[in-house]
């Protein structure tokens, strides 16, 4: 039943033979070299490429050798995923399409590294499921980690898998709405849930989970913890996070769920590792700023992706560990190399934005193509801007609090619950400190609170005199709105509302209507 499984998960894509290989010649090393007009940047693409090969091999060798063959199938039985990420080369190619120098070689390290985190938590769940912990993904796993356990971050697969196949998480969408998820929901927690429910996900000695970040969310886990029927503890956070009460409460709470932690499975606290953590967190915090700071030149020496990818995933999975903060030291020399250079990161920056709201995690292309199209460069999204303090690494009780204070700022949780000003000042806010040309807004169809408040964005951008786009997509399912249909509405505002001119080349009409890029 197991090997069914498998081939039922594979075989539509087996099947497709003409269009996996085009996809394969597409994303190919040979492709990239014939493409790329650079030498250095194509030594620097090959060292990457290596080096990601290295880790994807070196994991199943790992497995091959600990395990044995049974143990290899396995895994590829229990987690068919595992096929998709073994192209993350081709989200490389992808996103460094047009870009050179210093940027292109941020983008290669920074896909590197999220391969490394990967591969990092795969491992987790095959060697270590004995201290496996499930937590979801607005629950940063600093503590579970200071006690010595290992997270996997529920949410993580249905983020990262569309990046690098647009349609992967569709089976898992349906699966959840065919058992019951309301079809409007947001298609992050659907996806969760299918792949929950179709078993493709590990089961931990215990989840933590919370009330954040939307309705949608936090009630998706009604179903994942019927399914997984293990211990459960959910923290609360208070619907006015931003003053001293709500930060003792929540404290509080994040006592509560160490004592649960240590009640159900072998970790214990460690406050020693704990604080290198904070302190590691802390050097994070000095670098981002430092690049923020640095991209509010203009031109900018770093942005899009290289910015908001790394934020996204290494704040999230693995902050304060050394390989994170290395990470972003890198990504901080890269970015003050084209500063003191004078060298932009796109090299024909016409316009800046920012993206409001989650990205496009099925059509994170989308920002690359509007660079090569327009000239326009992302220097930041919702998810990454944020206000977090450095954290006081002096007692348990400090640390604590520090990371409360975090927690309760996750991203989105810090936009949409509470007054309308949470959502609404940090836009103007990025709008003056990075020097922006206009407002772009991710209308995802699933997130009615955000929706709710665009009535009042339109009204106060143009009062401002702030050009405001706002792109109708849905966060996983590209049936909702496809990739041209997104070109069409991006075309549409820059050519009539920015009265811009295009840069791209004579083909654009035919590529358009093929929906490529």
């Amino acid at each position: 039943m197991a090997l069914k499984g498998l081939f039922a998960d594979t075989w539509p894509r087996l099947v497709n033979i003409p269009g996996i290989v085009r996809k394969f010649l597409q994303n190919s090393l040979a492709a990239y070299l014939i493409d790329s007009r650079n030498l250095k940047d194509a030594l620097v693409y090959i060292k990457y490429w290596a080096l990601t090969w290295k880790i994807i091999l070196g994991l199943f060798f790992k497995i091959l050798l600990r395990r044995g063959p049974a143990g290899l199938v396995r895994t590829l039985v229990n987690y068919p995923w595992v096929f998709i990420l073994i192209g993350v080369n081709g989200l490389s190619r992808r996103l460094v399409r047009g870009r050179s120098g210093a940027y292109h070689e941020s983008i290669c390290m920074m896909v590197h590294t999220v391969v490394v985190s990967v591969a990092a938590q795969i491992e987790n769940i095959i060697f270590d499921s004995d201290r496996l912990i499930i937590n979801e993904d607005l629950v940063p796993s600093d503590i579970a980690r200071a006690m010595g356990l290992k997270v996997w971050l529920l949410e993580s697969m249905g983020m990262l898998l569309p990046m690098l196949l647009p349609e992967a998480g569709l089976k898992y969408i349906d699966e959840a709405e065919n058992e019951g998820i309301n079809p409007d929901a947001c298609s992050l927690p659907k996806a969760t849930v299918g792949m929950v429910l179709k078993d493709h996900v590990p089961k931990g000695l215990a989840m933590v989970s919370s009330n954040m970040p939307c309705d949608a969310g936090a009630a998706s886990y009604a179903f994942i913890q019927k399914a997984y029927n293990i211990p459960t503890y959910r923290l609360d956070v208070p619907f006015n996070f931003r003053n001293e009460r709500a930060e003792k409460l929540f404290t509080d709470d994040l006592k509560g769920m160490v004592a649960f932690l240590e009640q159900h499975t072998p970790g214990r606290m460690d406050w020693g590792r704990l604080r290198e953590i904070c302190e590691g967190r802390n050097r994070m915090l000095e670098l981002e700023l430092e690049l923020w700071d640095m991209a509010s030149v203009r031109p900018a020496p770093m942005s899009a992706e290289a910015m908001c990818l790394g934020h996204l995933w290494h704040f999230n999975t693995l902050a304060g560990e050394k390989f994170a903060v290395h990470c972003f030291e890198q990504l901080v020399a890269l970015a003050r190399k084209n500063l003191e250079k004078g060298l932009a990161a796109t090299s024909n920056e016409k316009y800046r934005a920012i993206l409001w709201n989650p990205p496009f995690f099925h059509f994170i292309d989308l920002f690359n193509w509007a660079e090569r199209t327009y000239g326009l460069t992302l220097l930041n999204d919702s998810m990454t801007y944020h206000h977090h303090a450095p954290i006081d690494t002096s007692t348990p009780e400090s640390m604590l609090q520090g990371l409360a204070g975090t927690i309760m700022q996750g991203p989105m949780v810090r936009h949409t619950r509470g007054p309308a000003e949470n959502y609404l000042d940090d836009i103007f806010s990025m709008y003056k400190r990075f020097n922006l040309d206009m407002v772009w807004v991710a209308n995802h169809v699933g997130c009615k609170t955000a929706q709710a408040l665009n009535g009042i964005l339109r009204e106060l951008c143009r009062a401002k005199g702030i050009p405001l786009l706002i792109l109708d997509y849905d966060l996983l399912d590209n049936r909702i709105v496809s990739h041209a249909g997104m070109m069409k509405q991006v075309e549409h505002f820059m050519e009539n509302v920015m009265k811009a001119e295009r840069l791209d080349h004579p083909g654009r009409k035919r590529n358009l209507a093929r929906g490529k890029i």
